[in-house]
């Protein structure tokens, strides 16, 4: 795309000051639309070093309420960072509906800035390109406008820039070593730089070349195409999207009702011989986990009053402290609720070395806000297919990833209900949304049978939890972890 661009004609300085105006006129005047509609605005601007992205950003914005943008430079990461997925310090910056992030900076900077040093292989550079491409689709699948510009200068121009800036010590600080090892690489750069936005040049989030020589022509450009894109995110309004086929490799699950209960149980004996054996060779597991800094996610998911609870009281009563969390997923907060539905999961994702354990899962989309209308019949769709991807990044990035499905039959759950209910110090436990979840029986089974056949990957597997004896379902959750962490190991 670089090598193939050419340069527009800049309007004389009369009619670009014209345009400019009215340009920054209709900005400000989209800001209630922007809000009104709960349209979410992510604004990525790249470029050169030197070519002028921050000024030109300084300007854009006084046309915004700062009540209702966001600012952030993606610098070098930090060791939190690094001890995360790829993913995870850009998926937290998205902006909430109805509002603006501009990025100084992206994964653009940091992918092509990790290959051009020799830190990313080919294979592992294709990989982030992978990454990127859903990650982008994801936000524009779920209603987010994105829009990516790229300021362009010739090395000569970026040549000149630098150098004014060093000869005033009041601005030499703003040239970086990065600009400087860029410009003497110009060239090579060029080539890694072309070839990015090639890659990642969608037609939902394309990418926009700047021409950055004059500050009012870019300024110009950038909020031409920004305003527009604008406009069309708000007249397309929510569109329909197409579901992708599902490309990941699944294991065959059977039907809930095909699972036999039966026989699947424990003497208190058996349980607390198991329960002691297993608990001492999981808290050594733990401490090689940390020592070799692999990350574990523990998804439970299964019918209310199935224990859940307990079974993750016997995993944690292994555990190091200071090395797990667990995540209790209620209705999403406000502020969650505004953002993509992944969001709320991303920002709970563990360091590397440490355990997380979700009590209720980003399944969610595909059984309660399926069952209930709190999201679209296309989004829930679309959603197999976008968890996939995300227990994906997860699995590249170097977790352990185990799904629970915990189960019980009707009978067990009315009886677990019907105790709750006569005994005080449980009743806190039984809600009459658990009464009225139970009415929908067969639409959640439905509903799980689907969620287990189309997201039963190879690389994060389901594993069902028979529990109608609580005991057995305990020890098979801790021998499954076990198992699946020795053989990380």
């Amino acid at each position: 795309m670089l090598k193939d661009w050419r340069r527009s004609e800049r309007p004389e300085d009369e009619e670009l000051e014209k345009r400019l105006e009215d340009l920054r006129g209709r900005l400000a005047a989209k800001q209630n639309q922007v809000k009104e509609h709960k349209l979410p605005v992510l604004v990525v601007l790249e470029g050169w070093g030197a070519a002028g992205k921050g000024s030109v950003l300084g300007k854009v914005i006084r046309n915004i309420d700062p009540r209702f943008f966001k600012v952030a430079t993606m610098s070098v990461e930090t060791e939190e960072e690094k001890r995360k997925p790829f993913l995870y310090r850009h998926f937290v910056k998205i902006p909430e509906a109805g509002k603006y992030m501009f990025l100084d900076g992206s994964w653009m900077d940091e992918v092509t800035g990790e290959y051009l040093h020799g830190e990313l292989s080919g294979e592992e550079y294709r990989k982030r390109l992978s990454s990127i491409r859903m990650f982008e689709r994801q936000l524009t699948d779920n209603g987010y406008l994105v829009m990516k510009f790229f300021f362009h200068i010739d090395e000569k121009e970026q040549k000149k820039r630098i150098d004014t800036l060093l000869e005033d010590k009041n601005t030499k600080w703003r040239v970086s070593q990065s600009d400087l090892w860029q410009n003497k690489h110009y060239d090579k750069c060029l080539e890694v730089y072309d070839n990015y936005l090639r890659e990642t040049n969608q037609s939902q989030a394309p990418w926009y070349i700047i021409d950055a020589k004059n500050k009012k022509w870019a300024e110009t450009q950038l909020l031409d195409i920004l305003v527009n894109g604008i406009d069309t995110a708000l007249s397309n309004g929510a569109v329909a999207v197409p579901i992708l086929q599902n490309m990941f490799p699944l294991r065959k699950t059977p039907k809930l009702a095909e699972i036999s209960l039966k026989d699947k149980c424990l003497t208190e004996e058996e349980y607390h011989r198991e329960l002691d054996k297993c608990q001492k060779k999981l808290a050594k597991l733990h401490n090689e986990l940390y020592r070799k800094r692999i990350p574990v996610i523990i998804a439970y998911e299964g019918w209310d009053a199935a224990g859940k609870g307990g079974n993750i009281k016997r995993i944690t009563g292994a555990l190091d402290p200071r090395g797990y969390e667990v995540h209790p997923i209620a209705s999403p907060e406000p502020h969650e609720k505004a953002r993509h539905y992944l969001w709320r999961f991303w920002t709970r994702l563990p360091k590397t070395g440490h355990i997380a354990i979700f009590d209720r899962t980003w399944y969610g989309r595909v059984m309660v806000e399926r069952l209930e209308g709190f999201c679209s019949e296309n989004d829930w769709q679309r959603a197999y297919n976008e968890i996939n991807e995300f227990e994906k990044e997860l699995t590249n990035w170097g977790a352990i990833v185990i799904k629970f499905w915990v189960q019980i039959d009707k009978d067990v759950q009315l009886e677990r209900f019907t105790d709750r209910q006569n005994t005080p110090e449980k009743q806190w436990k039984i809600t009459d949304e658990d009464w009225r979840n139970r009415e929908k029986w067969d639409l959640y089974e439905t509903a799980v049978d689907e969620m287990l056949q189309k997201t039963n990957t190879t690389t994060a597997p389901w594993y069902v939890l028979e529990s109608n004896d609580k005991k057995y379902a305990r020890i098979k959750a801790l021998k499954i972890l076990i198992e699946e962490i020795e053989k990380r190991l």
